[in-house]
């Protein structure tokens, strides 16, 4: 029954794999990320790890990877999660996951992976369900088809480009449930992989944000940092595009470093880590949740899991222009920086 399943899904999300198709080089930068993110929210609403959207959505980027002459593969891994009523009764959910990596090798065994959640927000509760947190409806626009655009648009630019290192794209399941995705990766890589990961770059939530952020991990070297983070700040200046990193006002979450994300996982791991991310440091706990100042359209200053607030209809109301505005400015620091990164040979 299940392959059945599996095969209708396969098959409907080959039928509309091909409706984005791939870009010149004369095209704006930004522009197949913004796209691909609005492609991936509005054709694929509910992703949530195990569901059927999910499934679809793996499909249509491992063909988007395998169009692009990308060795793609869907990973699969059973995990579950718990889910509460209103009376407090617990039980497990049990689920199949579906993410999705993508390869091309270097010269040289190292590798850098780029990332991005692919799974919208699961209700874990009846009081999430109440308050239209996460579900079928949520398109997940800024959490995280905004990521799994720019990274797409990053592996459409470097598709033709002959880089000293391997580069892994990387679209995880499981993140919404507690980086289970990422966790299953890490799980996957043998000893050599590890020790040959130079970096992990995570991309998330890259609209709402009053403010782009690059930050290193707690446990990345102060050498990598430089490399990475200080140079994509560096970047940005250079390219009149406005960024930052985490001010450090909160004791817990060090300056300069991100929070709360898959890249954690690597980050514990002692893997050095990247993260470019929207949201606002200074604001609320300044623990990085708040994502921009309080006002009628964002009444908590968030769009996070809510049904209502992160889809392309809201944002395009209260943020015109924003998606392909971020989708831009991202992707023109990311590209020449993982060109350096990889050692690109142009």
């Amino acid at each position: 029954m299940f392959s059945a399943m599996r095969h209708s899904l396969t098959s409907l999300a080959l039928s509309i794999c091909c409706t984005l198709p791939a870009v010149a080089n004369t095209t704006p930068m930004g522009k197949i990320a913004s796209q691909q993110t609005r492609h991936i929210a509005t054709v694929f609403p509910g992703r949530m790890t195990g569901s059927p959207s999910e499934m679809l959505a793996a499909d249509y980027i491992k063909q988007q990877f395998s169009q692009l002459g990308y060795q793609s593969d869907i990973r699969r891994f059973n995990t579950r999660y718990l889910y509460t009523t209103k009376d407090g009764h617990q039980s497990w959910h049990n689920v199949s996951a579906s993410s999705v990596i993508a390869a091309r090798e270097g010269i040289e065994p190292q590798q850098i992976i780029i990332m991005a959640h692919l799974d919208t927000y699961s209700p874990l509760s009846d009081n999430d369900v109440n308050n239209n947190l996460g579900g079928l409806t949520l398109q997940g626009i800024d959490d995280n088809a905004s990521g799994l655009g720019v990274m797409l648009e990053l592996a459409t630019r470097l598709k033709d480009i002959p880089t000293r290192y391997g580069i892994r794209f990387i679209a995880t399941s499981g993140e919404e449930i507690g980086k289970l995705g990422a966790e299953d990766v890490l799980k996957r890589m043998s000893a050599s992989e590890k020790k040959n990961t130079l970096l992990v770059i995570n991309l998330d939530n890259l609209i709402v944000g009053d403010k782009l952020y690059f930050n290193s991990g707690k446990s990345t070297p102060t050498a990598v940092s430089k490399l990475t983070r200080d140079r994509a700040l560096k970047l940005a200046r250079q390219l009149n595009v406005k960024a930052t990193t985490n001010p450090g006002l909160n004791a817990k979450y060090p300056k300069g470093t991100g929070c709360c994300s898959d890249a954690d996982v690597f980050d514990e791991a002692g893997i050095p880590v990247l993260t470019v991310e929207a949201t606002n440091w200074s604001l609320g706990k300044k623990d990085g949740y708040q994502q921009r100042a309080k006002s009628k359209a964002f009444p908590d200053g968030t769009s996070w899991h809510n049904g209502l607030f992160d889809n392309q209809q809201y944002l395009d109301k209260w943020l015109p222009t924003r998606i392909e505005k971020r989708s831009h400015d991202v992707v023109r620091v990311m590209l020449p920086l993982v060109k350096e990164l990889a050692k690109a040979k142009q």
